[in-house]
């Protein structure tokens, strides 16, 4: 026979094991649906990433084993006029696309959510996005040319001679910059877009009864509670910015004159063109760190975990 104690016990034991129990499944659960993104991101990311590390303490040319040098590489690259010049055009490419793409995309943003809502007018917008980095750098290498381009017919025209945009030193950073806003200020756009739809509109119906104007509502309203999407889209378009590669491989070839050569440019050539693979690895792990350092510092000053929307 049980005791009434014994009874009491066993009917508190057992929720705690179903509790249990049901957790375990659900973690299980969990754990199978992120396997396969959990397993690429091993096989693709992370060991890539710990092997090129190893490789950044090497002197390895391709050819021959790889000879251990310590921090040799990072070492020289404190010395490296060329790599240093790198850096500098790849922050002033950051600094040409990253303003120009985001106010762009908000004010499309804006413009779809209070004049059209039309699912026909988002997919013209996100076209742009959809075609590959090499296939909008061919066509802008096209339109650009100097003598066969549209766009210096265009400019003949009225009256404006012809440009060398993507020709020379002081245009082509910028006509690159340019190519990368065409084809991404449509996605800024939509994700701006979806963020704007989760905005109560209570919110603004008040502020108009109250006697506020469209800026103050855009200001004290649509900017603070987009926070969080804005916060997206500038560390994941910085850290793209900062990994610039394809229009610049189709485009200007890091030229003329080194104009282009922005910090993966320079990662490439050090190890196919140069085969110093070595010295391009120390560099791949000095940016991953700095990446990771700019980012931690956007989502803390931008207070990433924090909503405006309570």
């Amino acid at each position: 026979m049980v005791s009434i104690g014994e009874s009491e016990s066993l009917a508190r034991r057992r929720p705690a094991r179903s509790a249990r129990s049901l957790r375990w499944r659900e973690n299980l659960t969990g754990w199978l649906f992120i396997a396969p993104a959990l397993l690429g991101f091993t096989v693709f990311y992370l060991l890539p990433t710990l092997r090129a590390v190893e490789i950044s303490l090497t002197d390895w040319n391709l050819m021959r084993a790889p000879k251990f040098v310590g921090l040799d590489n990072y070492v020289r690259l404190i010395g490296d006029p060329r790599f240093w010049q790198s850096v500098k055009i790849t922050c002033l490419y950051v600094l040409y696309n990253i303003p120009v793409q985001t106010v762009l995309g908000l004010a499309l943003a804006v413009l779809m959510d209070r004049l059209s809502k039309s699912v026909a007018l988002r997919a013209v917008v996100v076209a742009p996005y959809l075609l590959s980095n090499v296939v909008a750098a061919l066509i802008f290498l096209w339109l650009l040319d100097p003598i066969l381009g549209i766009t210096n017919a265009f400019l003949g025209l009225i009256g404006i001679s012809r440009q060398p945009f993507l020709t020379s030193p002081e245009l082509s950073l910028v006509s690159v910059a340019a190519i990368n806003v065409w084809r991404h200020t449509g996605m800024t756009a939509i994700l701006f877009y979806a963020g704007l739809q989760a905005i109560p509109r209570s919110l603004y119906e008040a502020a108009r009864i109250d006697g506020a104007s469209e800026w103050h509502m855009f200001r004290h309203i649509t900017l603070p509670l987009l926070r969080p999407v804005l916060v997206f889209i500038v560390v994941t378009s910085v850290i793209g910015s900062f990994q610039v590669f394809d229009t610049i491989a189709v485009a200007t070839r890091g030229g003329p004159v080194n104009s282009t050569s922005t910090i993966i440019w320079y990662i490439y050539e050090s190890a196919f063109r140069f085969s110093k693979m070595g010295y391009a690895s120390a560099m791949s792990v000095l940016l991953f760190l700095v990446l990771v350092g700019v980012t931690l510092i956007q989502m803390r000053v931008m207070r990433a975990g924090s909503s405006d929307l309570e």
